[in-house]
């Protein structure tokens, strides 16, 4: 295996949505004396949290975080903030002699970083931004999505339909520069010496786990955080971020929906996410190292391959 000494060694816990990342990533960095990156990019809105299964108050003293609470739904980040705040965070931890664990199912960061992505930096158009929202509106911004597929497909494919805020910045992209948002993406040598491990689960377990997942966030309070949401003045914020778990329950607290109806969305919804998911973390993919969930001897399987692969 060949490893670069120039590059910031980093190991990344990747796998679908309840599959155990957070717990995994916990006991490593306890066993490795390190630090956790979180790569959720739902992690970074303090608001959200029973709806986004964010670690706890004990998880998250454990072993000390990051990226979890930076900022508000009101001030939403775009994924090339993300890159430049990991990297001195990254690289404080390598000077301390922590090899630090990225943790987290969001694939546009994982592929960001391990392929070097170098995102477009063209600056915010406030009053392009509006009048895109406002087509929106006009239109439905499902539509909106449609009609993004159809001129840029490639773009679309990775983003969530329900994500209008990501929606409206490819079109703020491509109707400020001409070019289509997905070919505006180039690509350098990544600056990380990346083990990526992930953890594997048959897929009828895995929608056990959701479904369990989902139960457990409205016997946590979920009814109860997004009602404060909502008094707040937040819910619109909340709902062009495109979280699964959200929208759906304040369409069930305006009344739009039964509560029955607002579970089985999310089921529903959770569901396609994990497929899509599957299109960010494949099988085939030969940089990851698959694990699989049941095997009571994957840790170690694990701990072997990171002394194997940094020595």
């Amino acid at each position: 295996m060949t490893k670069s000494l120039q590059k910031m060694p980093l190991i990344y816990i990747v796998g679908p949505t309840a599959s155990g990342k957070t717990d995994l990533a916990i006991q490593l960095a306890k066993h490795l004396n390190t630090e956790i990156i979180s790569a959720d990019s739902r992690y970074l809105y303090r608001e959200l949290s029973i709806g986004t299964a964010k670690p706890n108050k004990e998880e998250r003293q454990a072993v000390p975080h990051h990226m979890i609470d930076v900022t508000s739904v009101k001030e939403i980040w775009s994924i090339g903030e993300y890159l430049k705040s990991i990297e001195p965070l990254i690289e404080k931890l390598n000077n301390r002699g922590k090899i630090p664990i990225m943790v987290g199912g969001t694939g546009q960061y994982y592929r960001a970083i391990v392929q070097g992505w170098q995102v477009p930096k063209l600056p915010p158009n406030p009053a392009l931004r509006e009048t895109i929202e406002e087509w929106g509106e006009t239109i439905g911004f499902e539509r909106l999505y449609q009609y993004l597929s159809v001129i840029d497909p490639d773009a679309a494919k990775n983003i969530d339909y329900r994500n209008t805020r990501r929606t409206i910045r490819a079109w703020e992209v491509i109707l400020s520069t001409g070019e289509l948002f997905s070919q505006q993406r180039q690509r350098v040598d990544s600056q990380y010496n990346t083990l990526t491990i992930g953890i594997d689960w048959d897929r009828e377990n895995l929608y056990q786990r959701i479904d369990l997942r989902i139960e457990k966030m409205f016997a946590d309070g979920l009814l109860e955080e997004v009602e404060e949401l909502i008094k707040r003045g937040l819910k619109d914020s909340v709902k062009k971020i495109g979280v699964i778990g959200y929208a759906e329950t304040i369409a069930f607290l305006e009344c739009e929906i039964s509560f029955e109806e607002a579970v089985t969305l999310i089921k529903r919804h959770t569901r396609q996410f994990v497929r899509r998911q599957a299109n960010w973390f494949k099988p085939s993919d030969p940089h990851i190292h698959w694990f699989k969930a049941t095997d009571p001897t994957s840790f170690e399987k694990m701990l072997s391959l990171i002394d194997q692969y940094f020595g």
